[in-house]
């Protein structure tokens, strides 16, 4: 550990500005750090493939995170509360940062090759649907996701925090071509199963009378869903049943229900 007190010092200057550093290197300001917040995030990154660069925070949280840092060659500063938030820019009340490099992109080749269940996500813009989709997917034993056109970048800094740092752990790969990109999900034995309430759709449980081997759950954005293309070239259109006056859940929400349908029945 090496305690630092001048907020100015240039070895913190991986953690300034952290509401675009989390940002990809080809947007604006973005220098593409995945950033950990809390002692149970910054375990999971600690813990994880990705390469950390440098933690900061207060000391009582260092102490928290002992055996996990001692596994790791990265520097972490020490300081108050209020010089952390002056470096920050806004006070963190859980204590400790770690920032990490991002390791090279899986593909979806990667990401299929021994799974059963995985999701494909269309649409999915909100940071925090995103991370909860993730920690859904950990708890519930889905292989891995593929993240499509108009989603997020997973590892932006609310998604990590609200996935709990699962989205450290579960597998996932980006792809842009639409519906092309399905393609490899069906060269590897893939059913797609698209989540959506329309009234022509079957019972997410009914499923199970298919004995389908490996099952790709579609899922589309949170207010308009999945597109008509996507929908179309679903080999199930699936829903959840719900109580009248219900169309629809959030779509972190209804993962986690669909996800539990597709992998309880293993």
């Amino acid at each position: 550990m090496i305690f630092v007190d001048d907020e100015t010092d240039p070895r913190l200057d991986d953690f300034r500005d952290l509401s675009t550093a989390d940002r990809r290197p080809d947007r604006p300001g973005g220098r593409g750090f995945v950033i950990a917040e809390g002692t149970v995030v910054v375990e999971r990154m600690l813990r994880s493939r990705y390469p950390v660069r440098a933690l900061l925070g207060v000391e009582r949280r260092f102490r928290e995170l002992a055996d996990p840092l001692a596994e790791v060659d990265a520097p972490a500063y020490v300081t108050s509360a209020e010089t952390m938030a002056n470096v920050v820019g806004f006070h963190l009340n859980r204590g400790v940062l770690a920032v990490a490099d991002r390791p090279p992109a899986s593909t979806v080749d990667e990401v299929l090759a021994d799974a059963r269940v995985v999701a494909v996500l269309e649409g999915v813009g909100d940071h925090e649907n995103l991370g909860a989709l993730f920690r859904n997917a950990a708890a519930l034993g889905v292989d891995g996701i593929l993240v499509g056109p108009a989603c997020s970048d997973p590892l932006y800094r609310r998604s990590v925090r609200v996935s709990m740092g699962h989205v450290l752990r579960v597998p996932f790969a980006t792809f842009e071509s639409w519906p092309a990109g399905l393609g490899p999900l069906r060269d590897r034995g893939f059913r797609l199963a698209a989540l959506t309430p329309r009234a022509d759709s079957v019972p997410l449980r009914s499923l199970r009378g298919h004995g389908l081997e490996r099952v790709a759950l579609m899922l589309g954005s949170e207010g308009p869903g999945l597109s008509e293309e996507a929908l179309a070239v679903a080999d199930f259109a699936v829903r959840i049943p719900m109580a009248d006056g219900v169309d629809s859940l959030n779509v972190a929400t209804a993962a986690a229900v669909a996800f539990y349908e597709l992998t309880e029945a293993e």
